[in-house]
């Protein structure tokens, strides 16, 4: 029953990506279309009031604008999280966030990290919870929207477009229509929506219970929409209040994949072939099934220590999961939140089996099998030049893409990209396990003690946000250096492939020969999976070695 559960939920992801993919394509369309009469009044007040004008940016104008704007928003929320204390909307008395623990979660927030170093209902007010947190889960995801669609316009040969009127239409067509929607369908399941301070009940036992509760129905839509994953409670989606039911976990999944799965759709309409963006579907759609089934097998054959032990799994391993979805709508939830760089939870990562550790870890470092939004399909298009450039060098052919030349100039911001990640993640675990600000934090010393501190900057570096929660990560140490890893493994990123990208539209089309590397075909496809696992994957595996490999091996 479980399996045909998991198979339903993929086919419905499958059925919506498609159509989400030409909706995303109209949305961003700079040409007169039918969604201009349902949205187009109130954008073009907000243009109005915020002097937004129309105007074309280069790529150098457009990244300018997302850090300032960016910036701009990390420093408002950074006071607001100090102020909390003093300010209104906090019935609950919540002080003041510390400053280093502000720096971090105003920085997590906009990068759409969501990594969270505080419990929710006890760490922000409602005021916190809203101006800081649910306004940055619009602002964020739109943000890492704006720039994938004008990354693929710069590869489609098209106008840059503008920064602002992007991220207005991310927010006004995208993410408040289908997260106001959806939050009512989390209302009707019984996820608490309220302004009404901590309920107080009385347990069987006759003692006083105090019983949190917000605007969560609001948060929830958008932490899973747009790959935010915060929870509004410490627990995120464990919680019953956040997580009340099977539909709601569904709903979940659901809208964690719907715009990451349908980024390839609208990439293959905007540059004109539609196969290739169902070529680069398929690819990652294979290896995420790949992922599954194996985390799948291993969490159901249980904990090899026990087993040896005699003691009955026969629901595999059920350490730090819910009751209520069991093991496989755990392990696909833990899939599925790595996968889409969500980081939203409904079971403890940290106790996962070493192979389910792995397979999260690996989503999380590849950022490639589908990924956060707009990010990680921009990953995807690198690797996709990295297999093209890798396919002209062997037949001593210039490498095209899209009809473009890939030079040095392209390949030169193509390898400092791919350098990015690995220096932050594996620079920053070598500080944390050097240091004793570091490794004092791990509570399972070992081989899982040094998965503990990679998954943390994994998760950081990937805008992640999920942890291995058995680290003790509240510390003035974790706050700056995982604050530092979110913010440059964010924008790093997405300002070099939007060089790139205008790099390209700036390139005059090459006519297809009989040469011409075809990149709509199958055979693509398999190199474009290859060169992930070549490229990407083995750039970790050593350090994987040490952890999770490690640990699995002293447990047989």
């Amino acid at each position: 029953m479980t399996i045909i559960s998991i198979i339903a939920t993929l086919l419905a992801v499958l059925i919506l990506a498609k159509p989400m993919g030409i909706y995303l394509a109209k949305a961003f369309d700079y040409n007169a279309t039918g969604l201009d009469k349902i949205y187009g009044p109130f954008e073009k007040l907000l243009f109005k009031v915020g002097g937004i004008k129309k105007e074309q940016q280069s790529w150098k104008q457009y990244a300018l604008s997302l850090i300032l704007a960016n910036g701009f928003m990390i420093i408002l929320v950074y006071f607001v999280f100090r102020l909390q204390g003093v300010l209104p909307l906090n019935p609950s008395g919540n002080p003041g966030m510390e400053p280093t623990l502000a720096f971090n979660t105003a920085i997590s927030f906009m990068t759409n990290t969501n990594l969270q170093h505080y419990s929710g209902e006890s760490g922000l007010s409602y005021l916190g919870q809203m101006i800081g947190i649910l306004f940055m889960m619009f602002a964020a995801p739109g943000t890492a929207l704006a720039v994938v669609i004008t990354f693929i316009r710069g590869l489609s040969g098209n106008r840059i477009g503008n920064f602002y009127v992007d991220l207005i239409r991310a927010i006004t067509r995208v993410l408040l229509p289908i997260s106001f929607v959806t939050a009512f369908f989390f209302i009707a399941q019984g996820v608490p929506q309220t302004f009404e301070p901590s309920a107080t009940a009385t347990t069987i036992e006759g003692a006083e219970q105090s019983i949190a509760r917000g605007p969560v129905a609001a948060f929830l839509s958008i932490k899973e929409l747009g790959n935010n994953g915060g929870g509004f409670f410490g627990v995120n989606s464990a919680h019953p209040l956040e997580n009340p039911t099977a539909l709601s976990n569904l709903l979940q999944i659901i809208l964690m994949f719907l715009i990451t799965t349908a980024t390839p759709f609208t990439y293959g309409r905007m540059v004109g072939n539609k196969k290739q963006g169902r070529v680069l579907f398929a690819a990652m759609a294979m290896m995420f099934v790949a992922f599954l089934t194996i985390g799948l097998t291993y969490e159901y054959q249980g904990n090899q220590a026990l087993n040896e032990l005699g003691i009955q799994q026969d629901q595999g391993s059920m350490e730090g999961k819910e009751v209520r979805f069991g093991t496989g709508q755990s392990m696909l939830y833990a899939m599925v939140t790595t996968a889409s760089e969500t980081g939203a939870v409904n079971t403890m990562h940290d106790t996962l089996t070493p192979i389910g550790g792995l397979l999260t870890l690996s989503n999380m470092l590849l950022n490639t099998i589908f990924g956060g939004i707009g990010a990680g399909f921009i990953n995807v298009i690198m690797y996709a030049m990295i297999a093209v450039f890798l396919c002209g060098l062997m037949v001593g052919r210039t490498p095209e893409f899209l009809g473009k030349k890939l030079e040095a100039k392209e390949m030169k911001l193509i390898a400092v990209t791919l350098l990015i990640p690995p220096f932050l993640i594996l620079g920053f675990s070598a500080l944390a396990l050097y240091t004793p600000f570091g490794n004092e934090a791990i509570s399972n010393p070992g081989f899982h003690g040094i998965s503990q501190i990679l998954y943390e900057y994994t998760s950081s570096a990937a805008n992640n946000g999920s942890g291995f929660e058995g680290l003790g990560d509240a510390t003035p140490f974790w706050n700056i250096t995982t604050g530092i890893v979110m913010y440059i493994g964010r924008f790093f990123g997405l300002i070099t492939m939007l060089a790139v990208a205008g790099a390209l539209a700036s390139k005059k089309l090459i006519p297809e020969t009989s040469g011409t590397f075809r990149t709509d075909s199958s055979l693509f496809g398999v190199i474009l999976v290859g060169t992930i696992f070549i490229v990407g994957a083995l750039t970790f595996f050593p350090t994987m070695v040490l952890g999770p490999v490690a640990e699995y091996l002293t447990l047989k």
